[in-house]
């Protein structure tokens, strides 16, 4: 457990992929046609990361990939994270070559900054203290709820959260979120919870 930080120092997102390929048998020709929607993801990786000219080195990011028979995890550390560019390519390509290693109950490293294991969504909580946020469509708006802080916020893809996520969340004491009053896809709302979280100077 030595990759856990202060959670108050730390923003960490958790985006659950519902159909997301857990083997590297995609193309990265077609990446949304071959793997799942994995370009979703690949979307908010890059909205979690990357600045005009730069990297955020606060962040983290858990992908959750169930379109497998196990369900298996990637852990983007963007303090040692090395390689990743603003394409969804070659984002792909480093998730590719993660998925490509043998995964067993601990992290794996595959690339400098890039981890995989086998587990799910509850696997993730267990590892993330702090305070939990869930983005929905229908959550409290979170410029009325007082300031946000750094913590662990948590999306689902375009099929959203399953019955059984959303009871976990609840189980966690999540707070139910929401960045306006628009329905907006998951990489555009990590960029405001983003800049909710400079504005505050949070995290």
């Amino acid at each position: 457990m030595g990759w856990l930080r202060d959670p108050l120092a730390m923003r960490d997102f958790v985006v659950v992929g519902h159909l997301a390929k857990t083997t590297p048998d995609f193309l990265l020709e077609d990446i949304p046609g071959t793997s799942g929607r994995m370009d979703i993801l690949c979307r908010c990786i890059n909205s979690a990361f990357f600045l005009s000219h730069g990297l955020r080195r606060d962040v983290r990011c858990f992908l959750v990939l169930k379109g497998g028979e196990n369900s298996k995890l990637i852990r983007i550390d963007g303090e040692s994270v090395r390689h990743l560019n603003p394409d969804e390519r070659t984002t792909a390509a480093l998730i590719r070559k993660a998925l490509a290693i043998e995964s067993g109950s601990e992290w794996t490293q595959s690339t400098p900054g890039i981890s995989v294991c086998l587990g799910g969504l509850p696997k993730v909580l267990d590892q993330l203290p702090g305070i939990l946020y869930y983005l929905r469509e229908d959550g409290a708006d979170l410029r009325l709820e007082g300031p946000i802080s750094g913590g662990t916020f948590v999306l689902g893809d375009h099929l959203g959260m399953t019955e059984a996520e959303e009871q976990l969340l609840q189980s966690r004491k999540a707070r139910v979120i929401s960045v306006g009053p628009l329905s907006l896809h998951a990489d555009h709302c990590i960029i405001l919870i983003q800049s909710e979280l400079d504005r505050v100077g949070q995290g």
